[in-house]
């Protein structure tokens, strides 16, 4: 009878105590894929000038707004310059002159044979396809990535590019996939879902531009799936 009693006594503590670790492996199962999706999700963050930044990740640097343009459809201009005051000696008063990656850089909006004086020129991107309205916003991120890394399934109302700095990004849309390379330019039109991978085997560095309407936010999360075609 006391073996029983034993048994049953130990028998009781048991229960709850299986309780609370089947709860605590659910909720830490829960948590890590919570995390997990988060880390694998990256977004462009906004930072002030001179904020400490993590190593890597995509970062909003500077915004124009309020500009207009008379075709719809324009052209990114690049250029590198030698020191911050040659390049804001030489800007537009549309222009915006960002310092990353160890270097001064110039951006500039118009048309394709737009002419800027200065500096060397890096690459032009375009056309980008504007959608009708009273305004744009443009918005200049810098982003570092390591291979394996994706952004989150997104889409902006208004067009976006890339100049490739450094290492290798495919872009999957409905369309496909689209692969770019160092010194090569991207380009993907208004309102299209997209998941942006990083690929091969170097850290990834780029410039990335969105011009949208100005009464609208950069960009909203899509519930659009990718079937994976940049493993492909």
């Amino acid at each position: 009878m006391k073996r029983i009693k034993v048994r049953t006594f130990f028998g009781i503590l048991a229960s709850p105590l299986a309780v609370a670790i089947t709860l605590s492996i659910a909720i830490a199962q829960e948590t890590a894929g919570t995390t997990h999706e988060h880390l694998g999700g990256v977004a462009c963050d906004d930072v002030t000038p001179g904020e400490t930044r993590p190593a890597f990740g995509c970062f909003n640097v500077a915004t124009e707004k309020d500009l207009q343009f008379q075709k719809p459809q324009v052209y990114w201009h690049i250029r590198t310059f030698a020191n911050r005051g040659a390049a804001e000696a030489a800007k537009s008063t549309t222009g915006v002159v960002i310092e990353e990656d160890d270097r001064v850089w110039l951006s500039e909006f118009g048309s394709r044979d737009l002419i800027v004086k200065g500096g060397q020129p890096v690459a032009i991107v375009g056309p980008l396809q504007l959608p009708p309205a009273k305004s744009y916003t443009a918005v200049l991120s810098y982003a570092v990535m390591r291979p394996g890394d994706q952004s989150r399934v997104h889409t902006h109302p208004g067009p976006e590019g890339w100049y490739m700095i450094v290492g290798e990004q495919c872009l999957e849309t409905p369309a496909g996939a689209n692969r770019a390379k160092a010194g090569a330019t991207m380009i993907v039109p208004p309102n299209v879902p997209m998941q942006l991978s990083i690929t091969g085997t170097q850290v990834r560095k780029s410039l990335v531009l969105v011009i949208h309407d100005s009464s609208q936010s950069r960009g909203t999360v899509s519930p659009w799936k990718p079937p994976g075609a940049c493993r492909q």
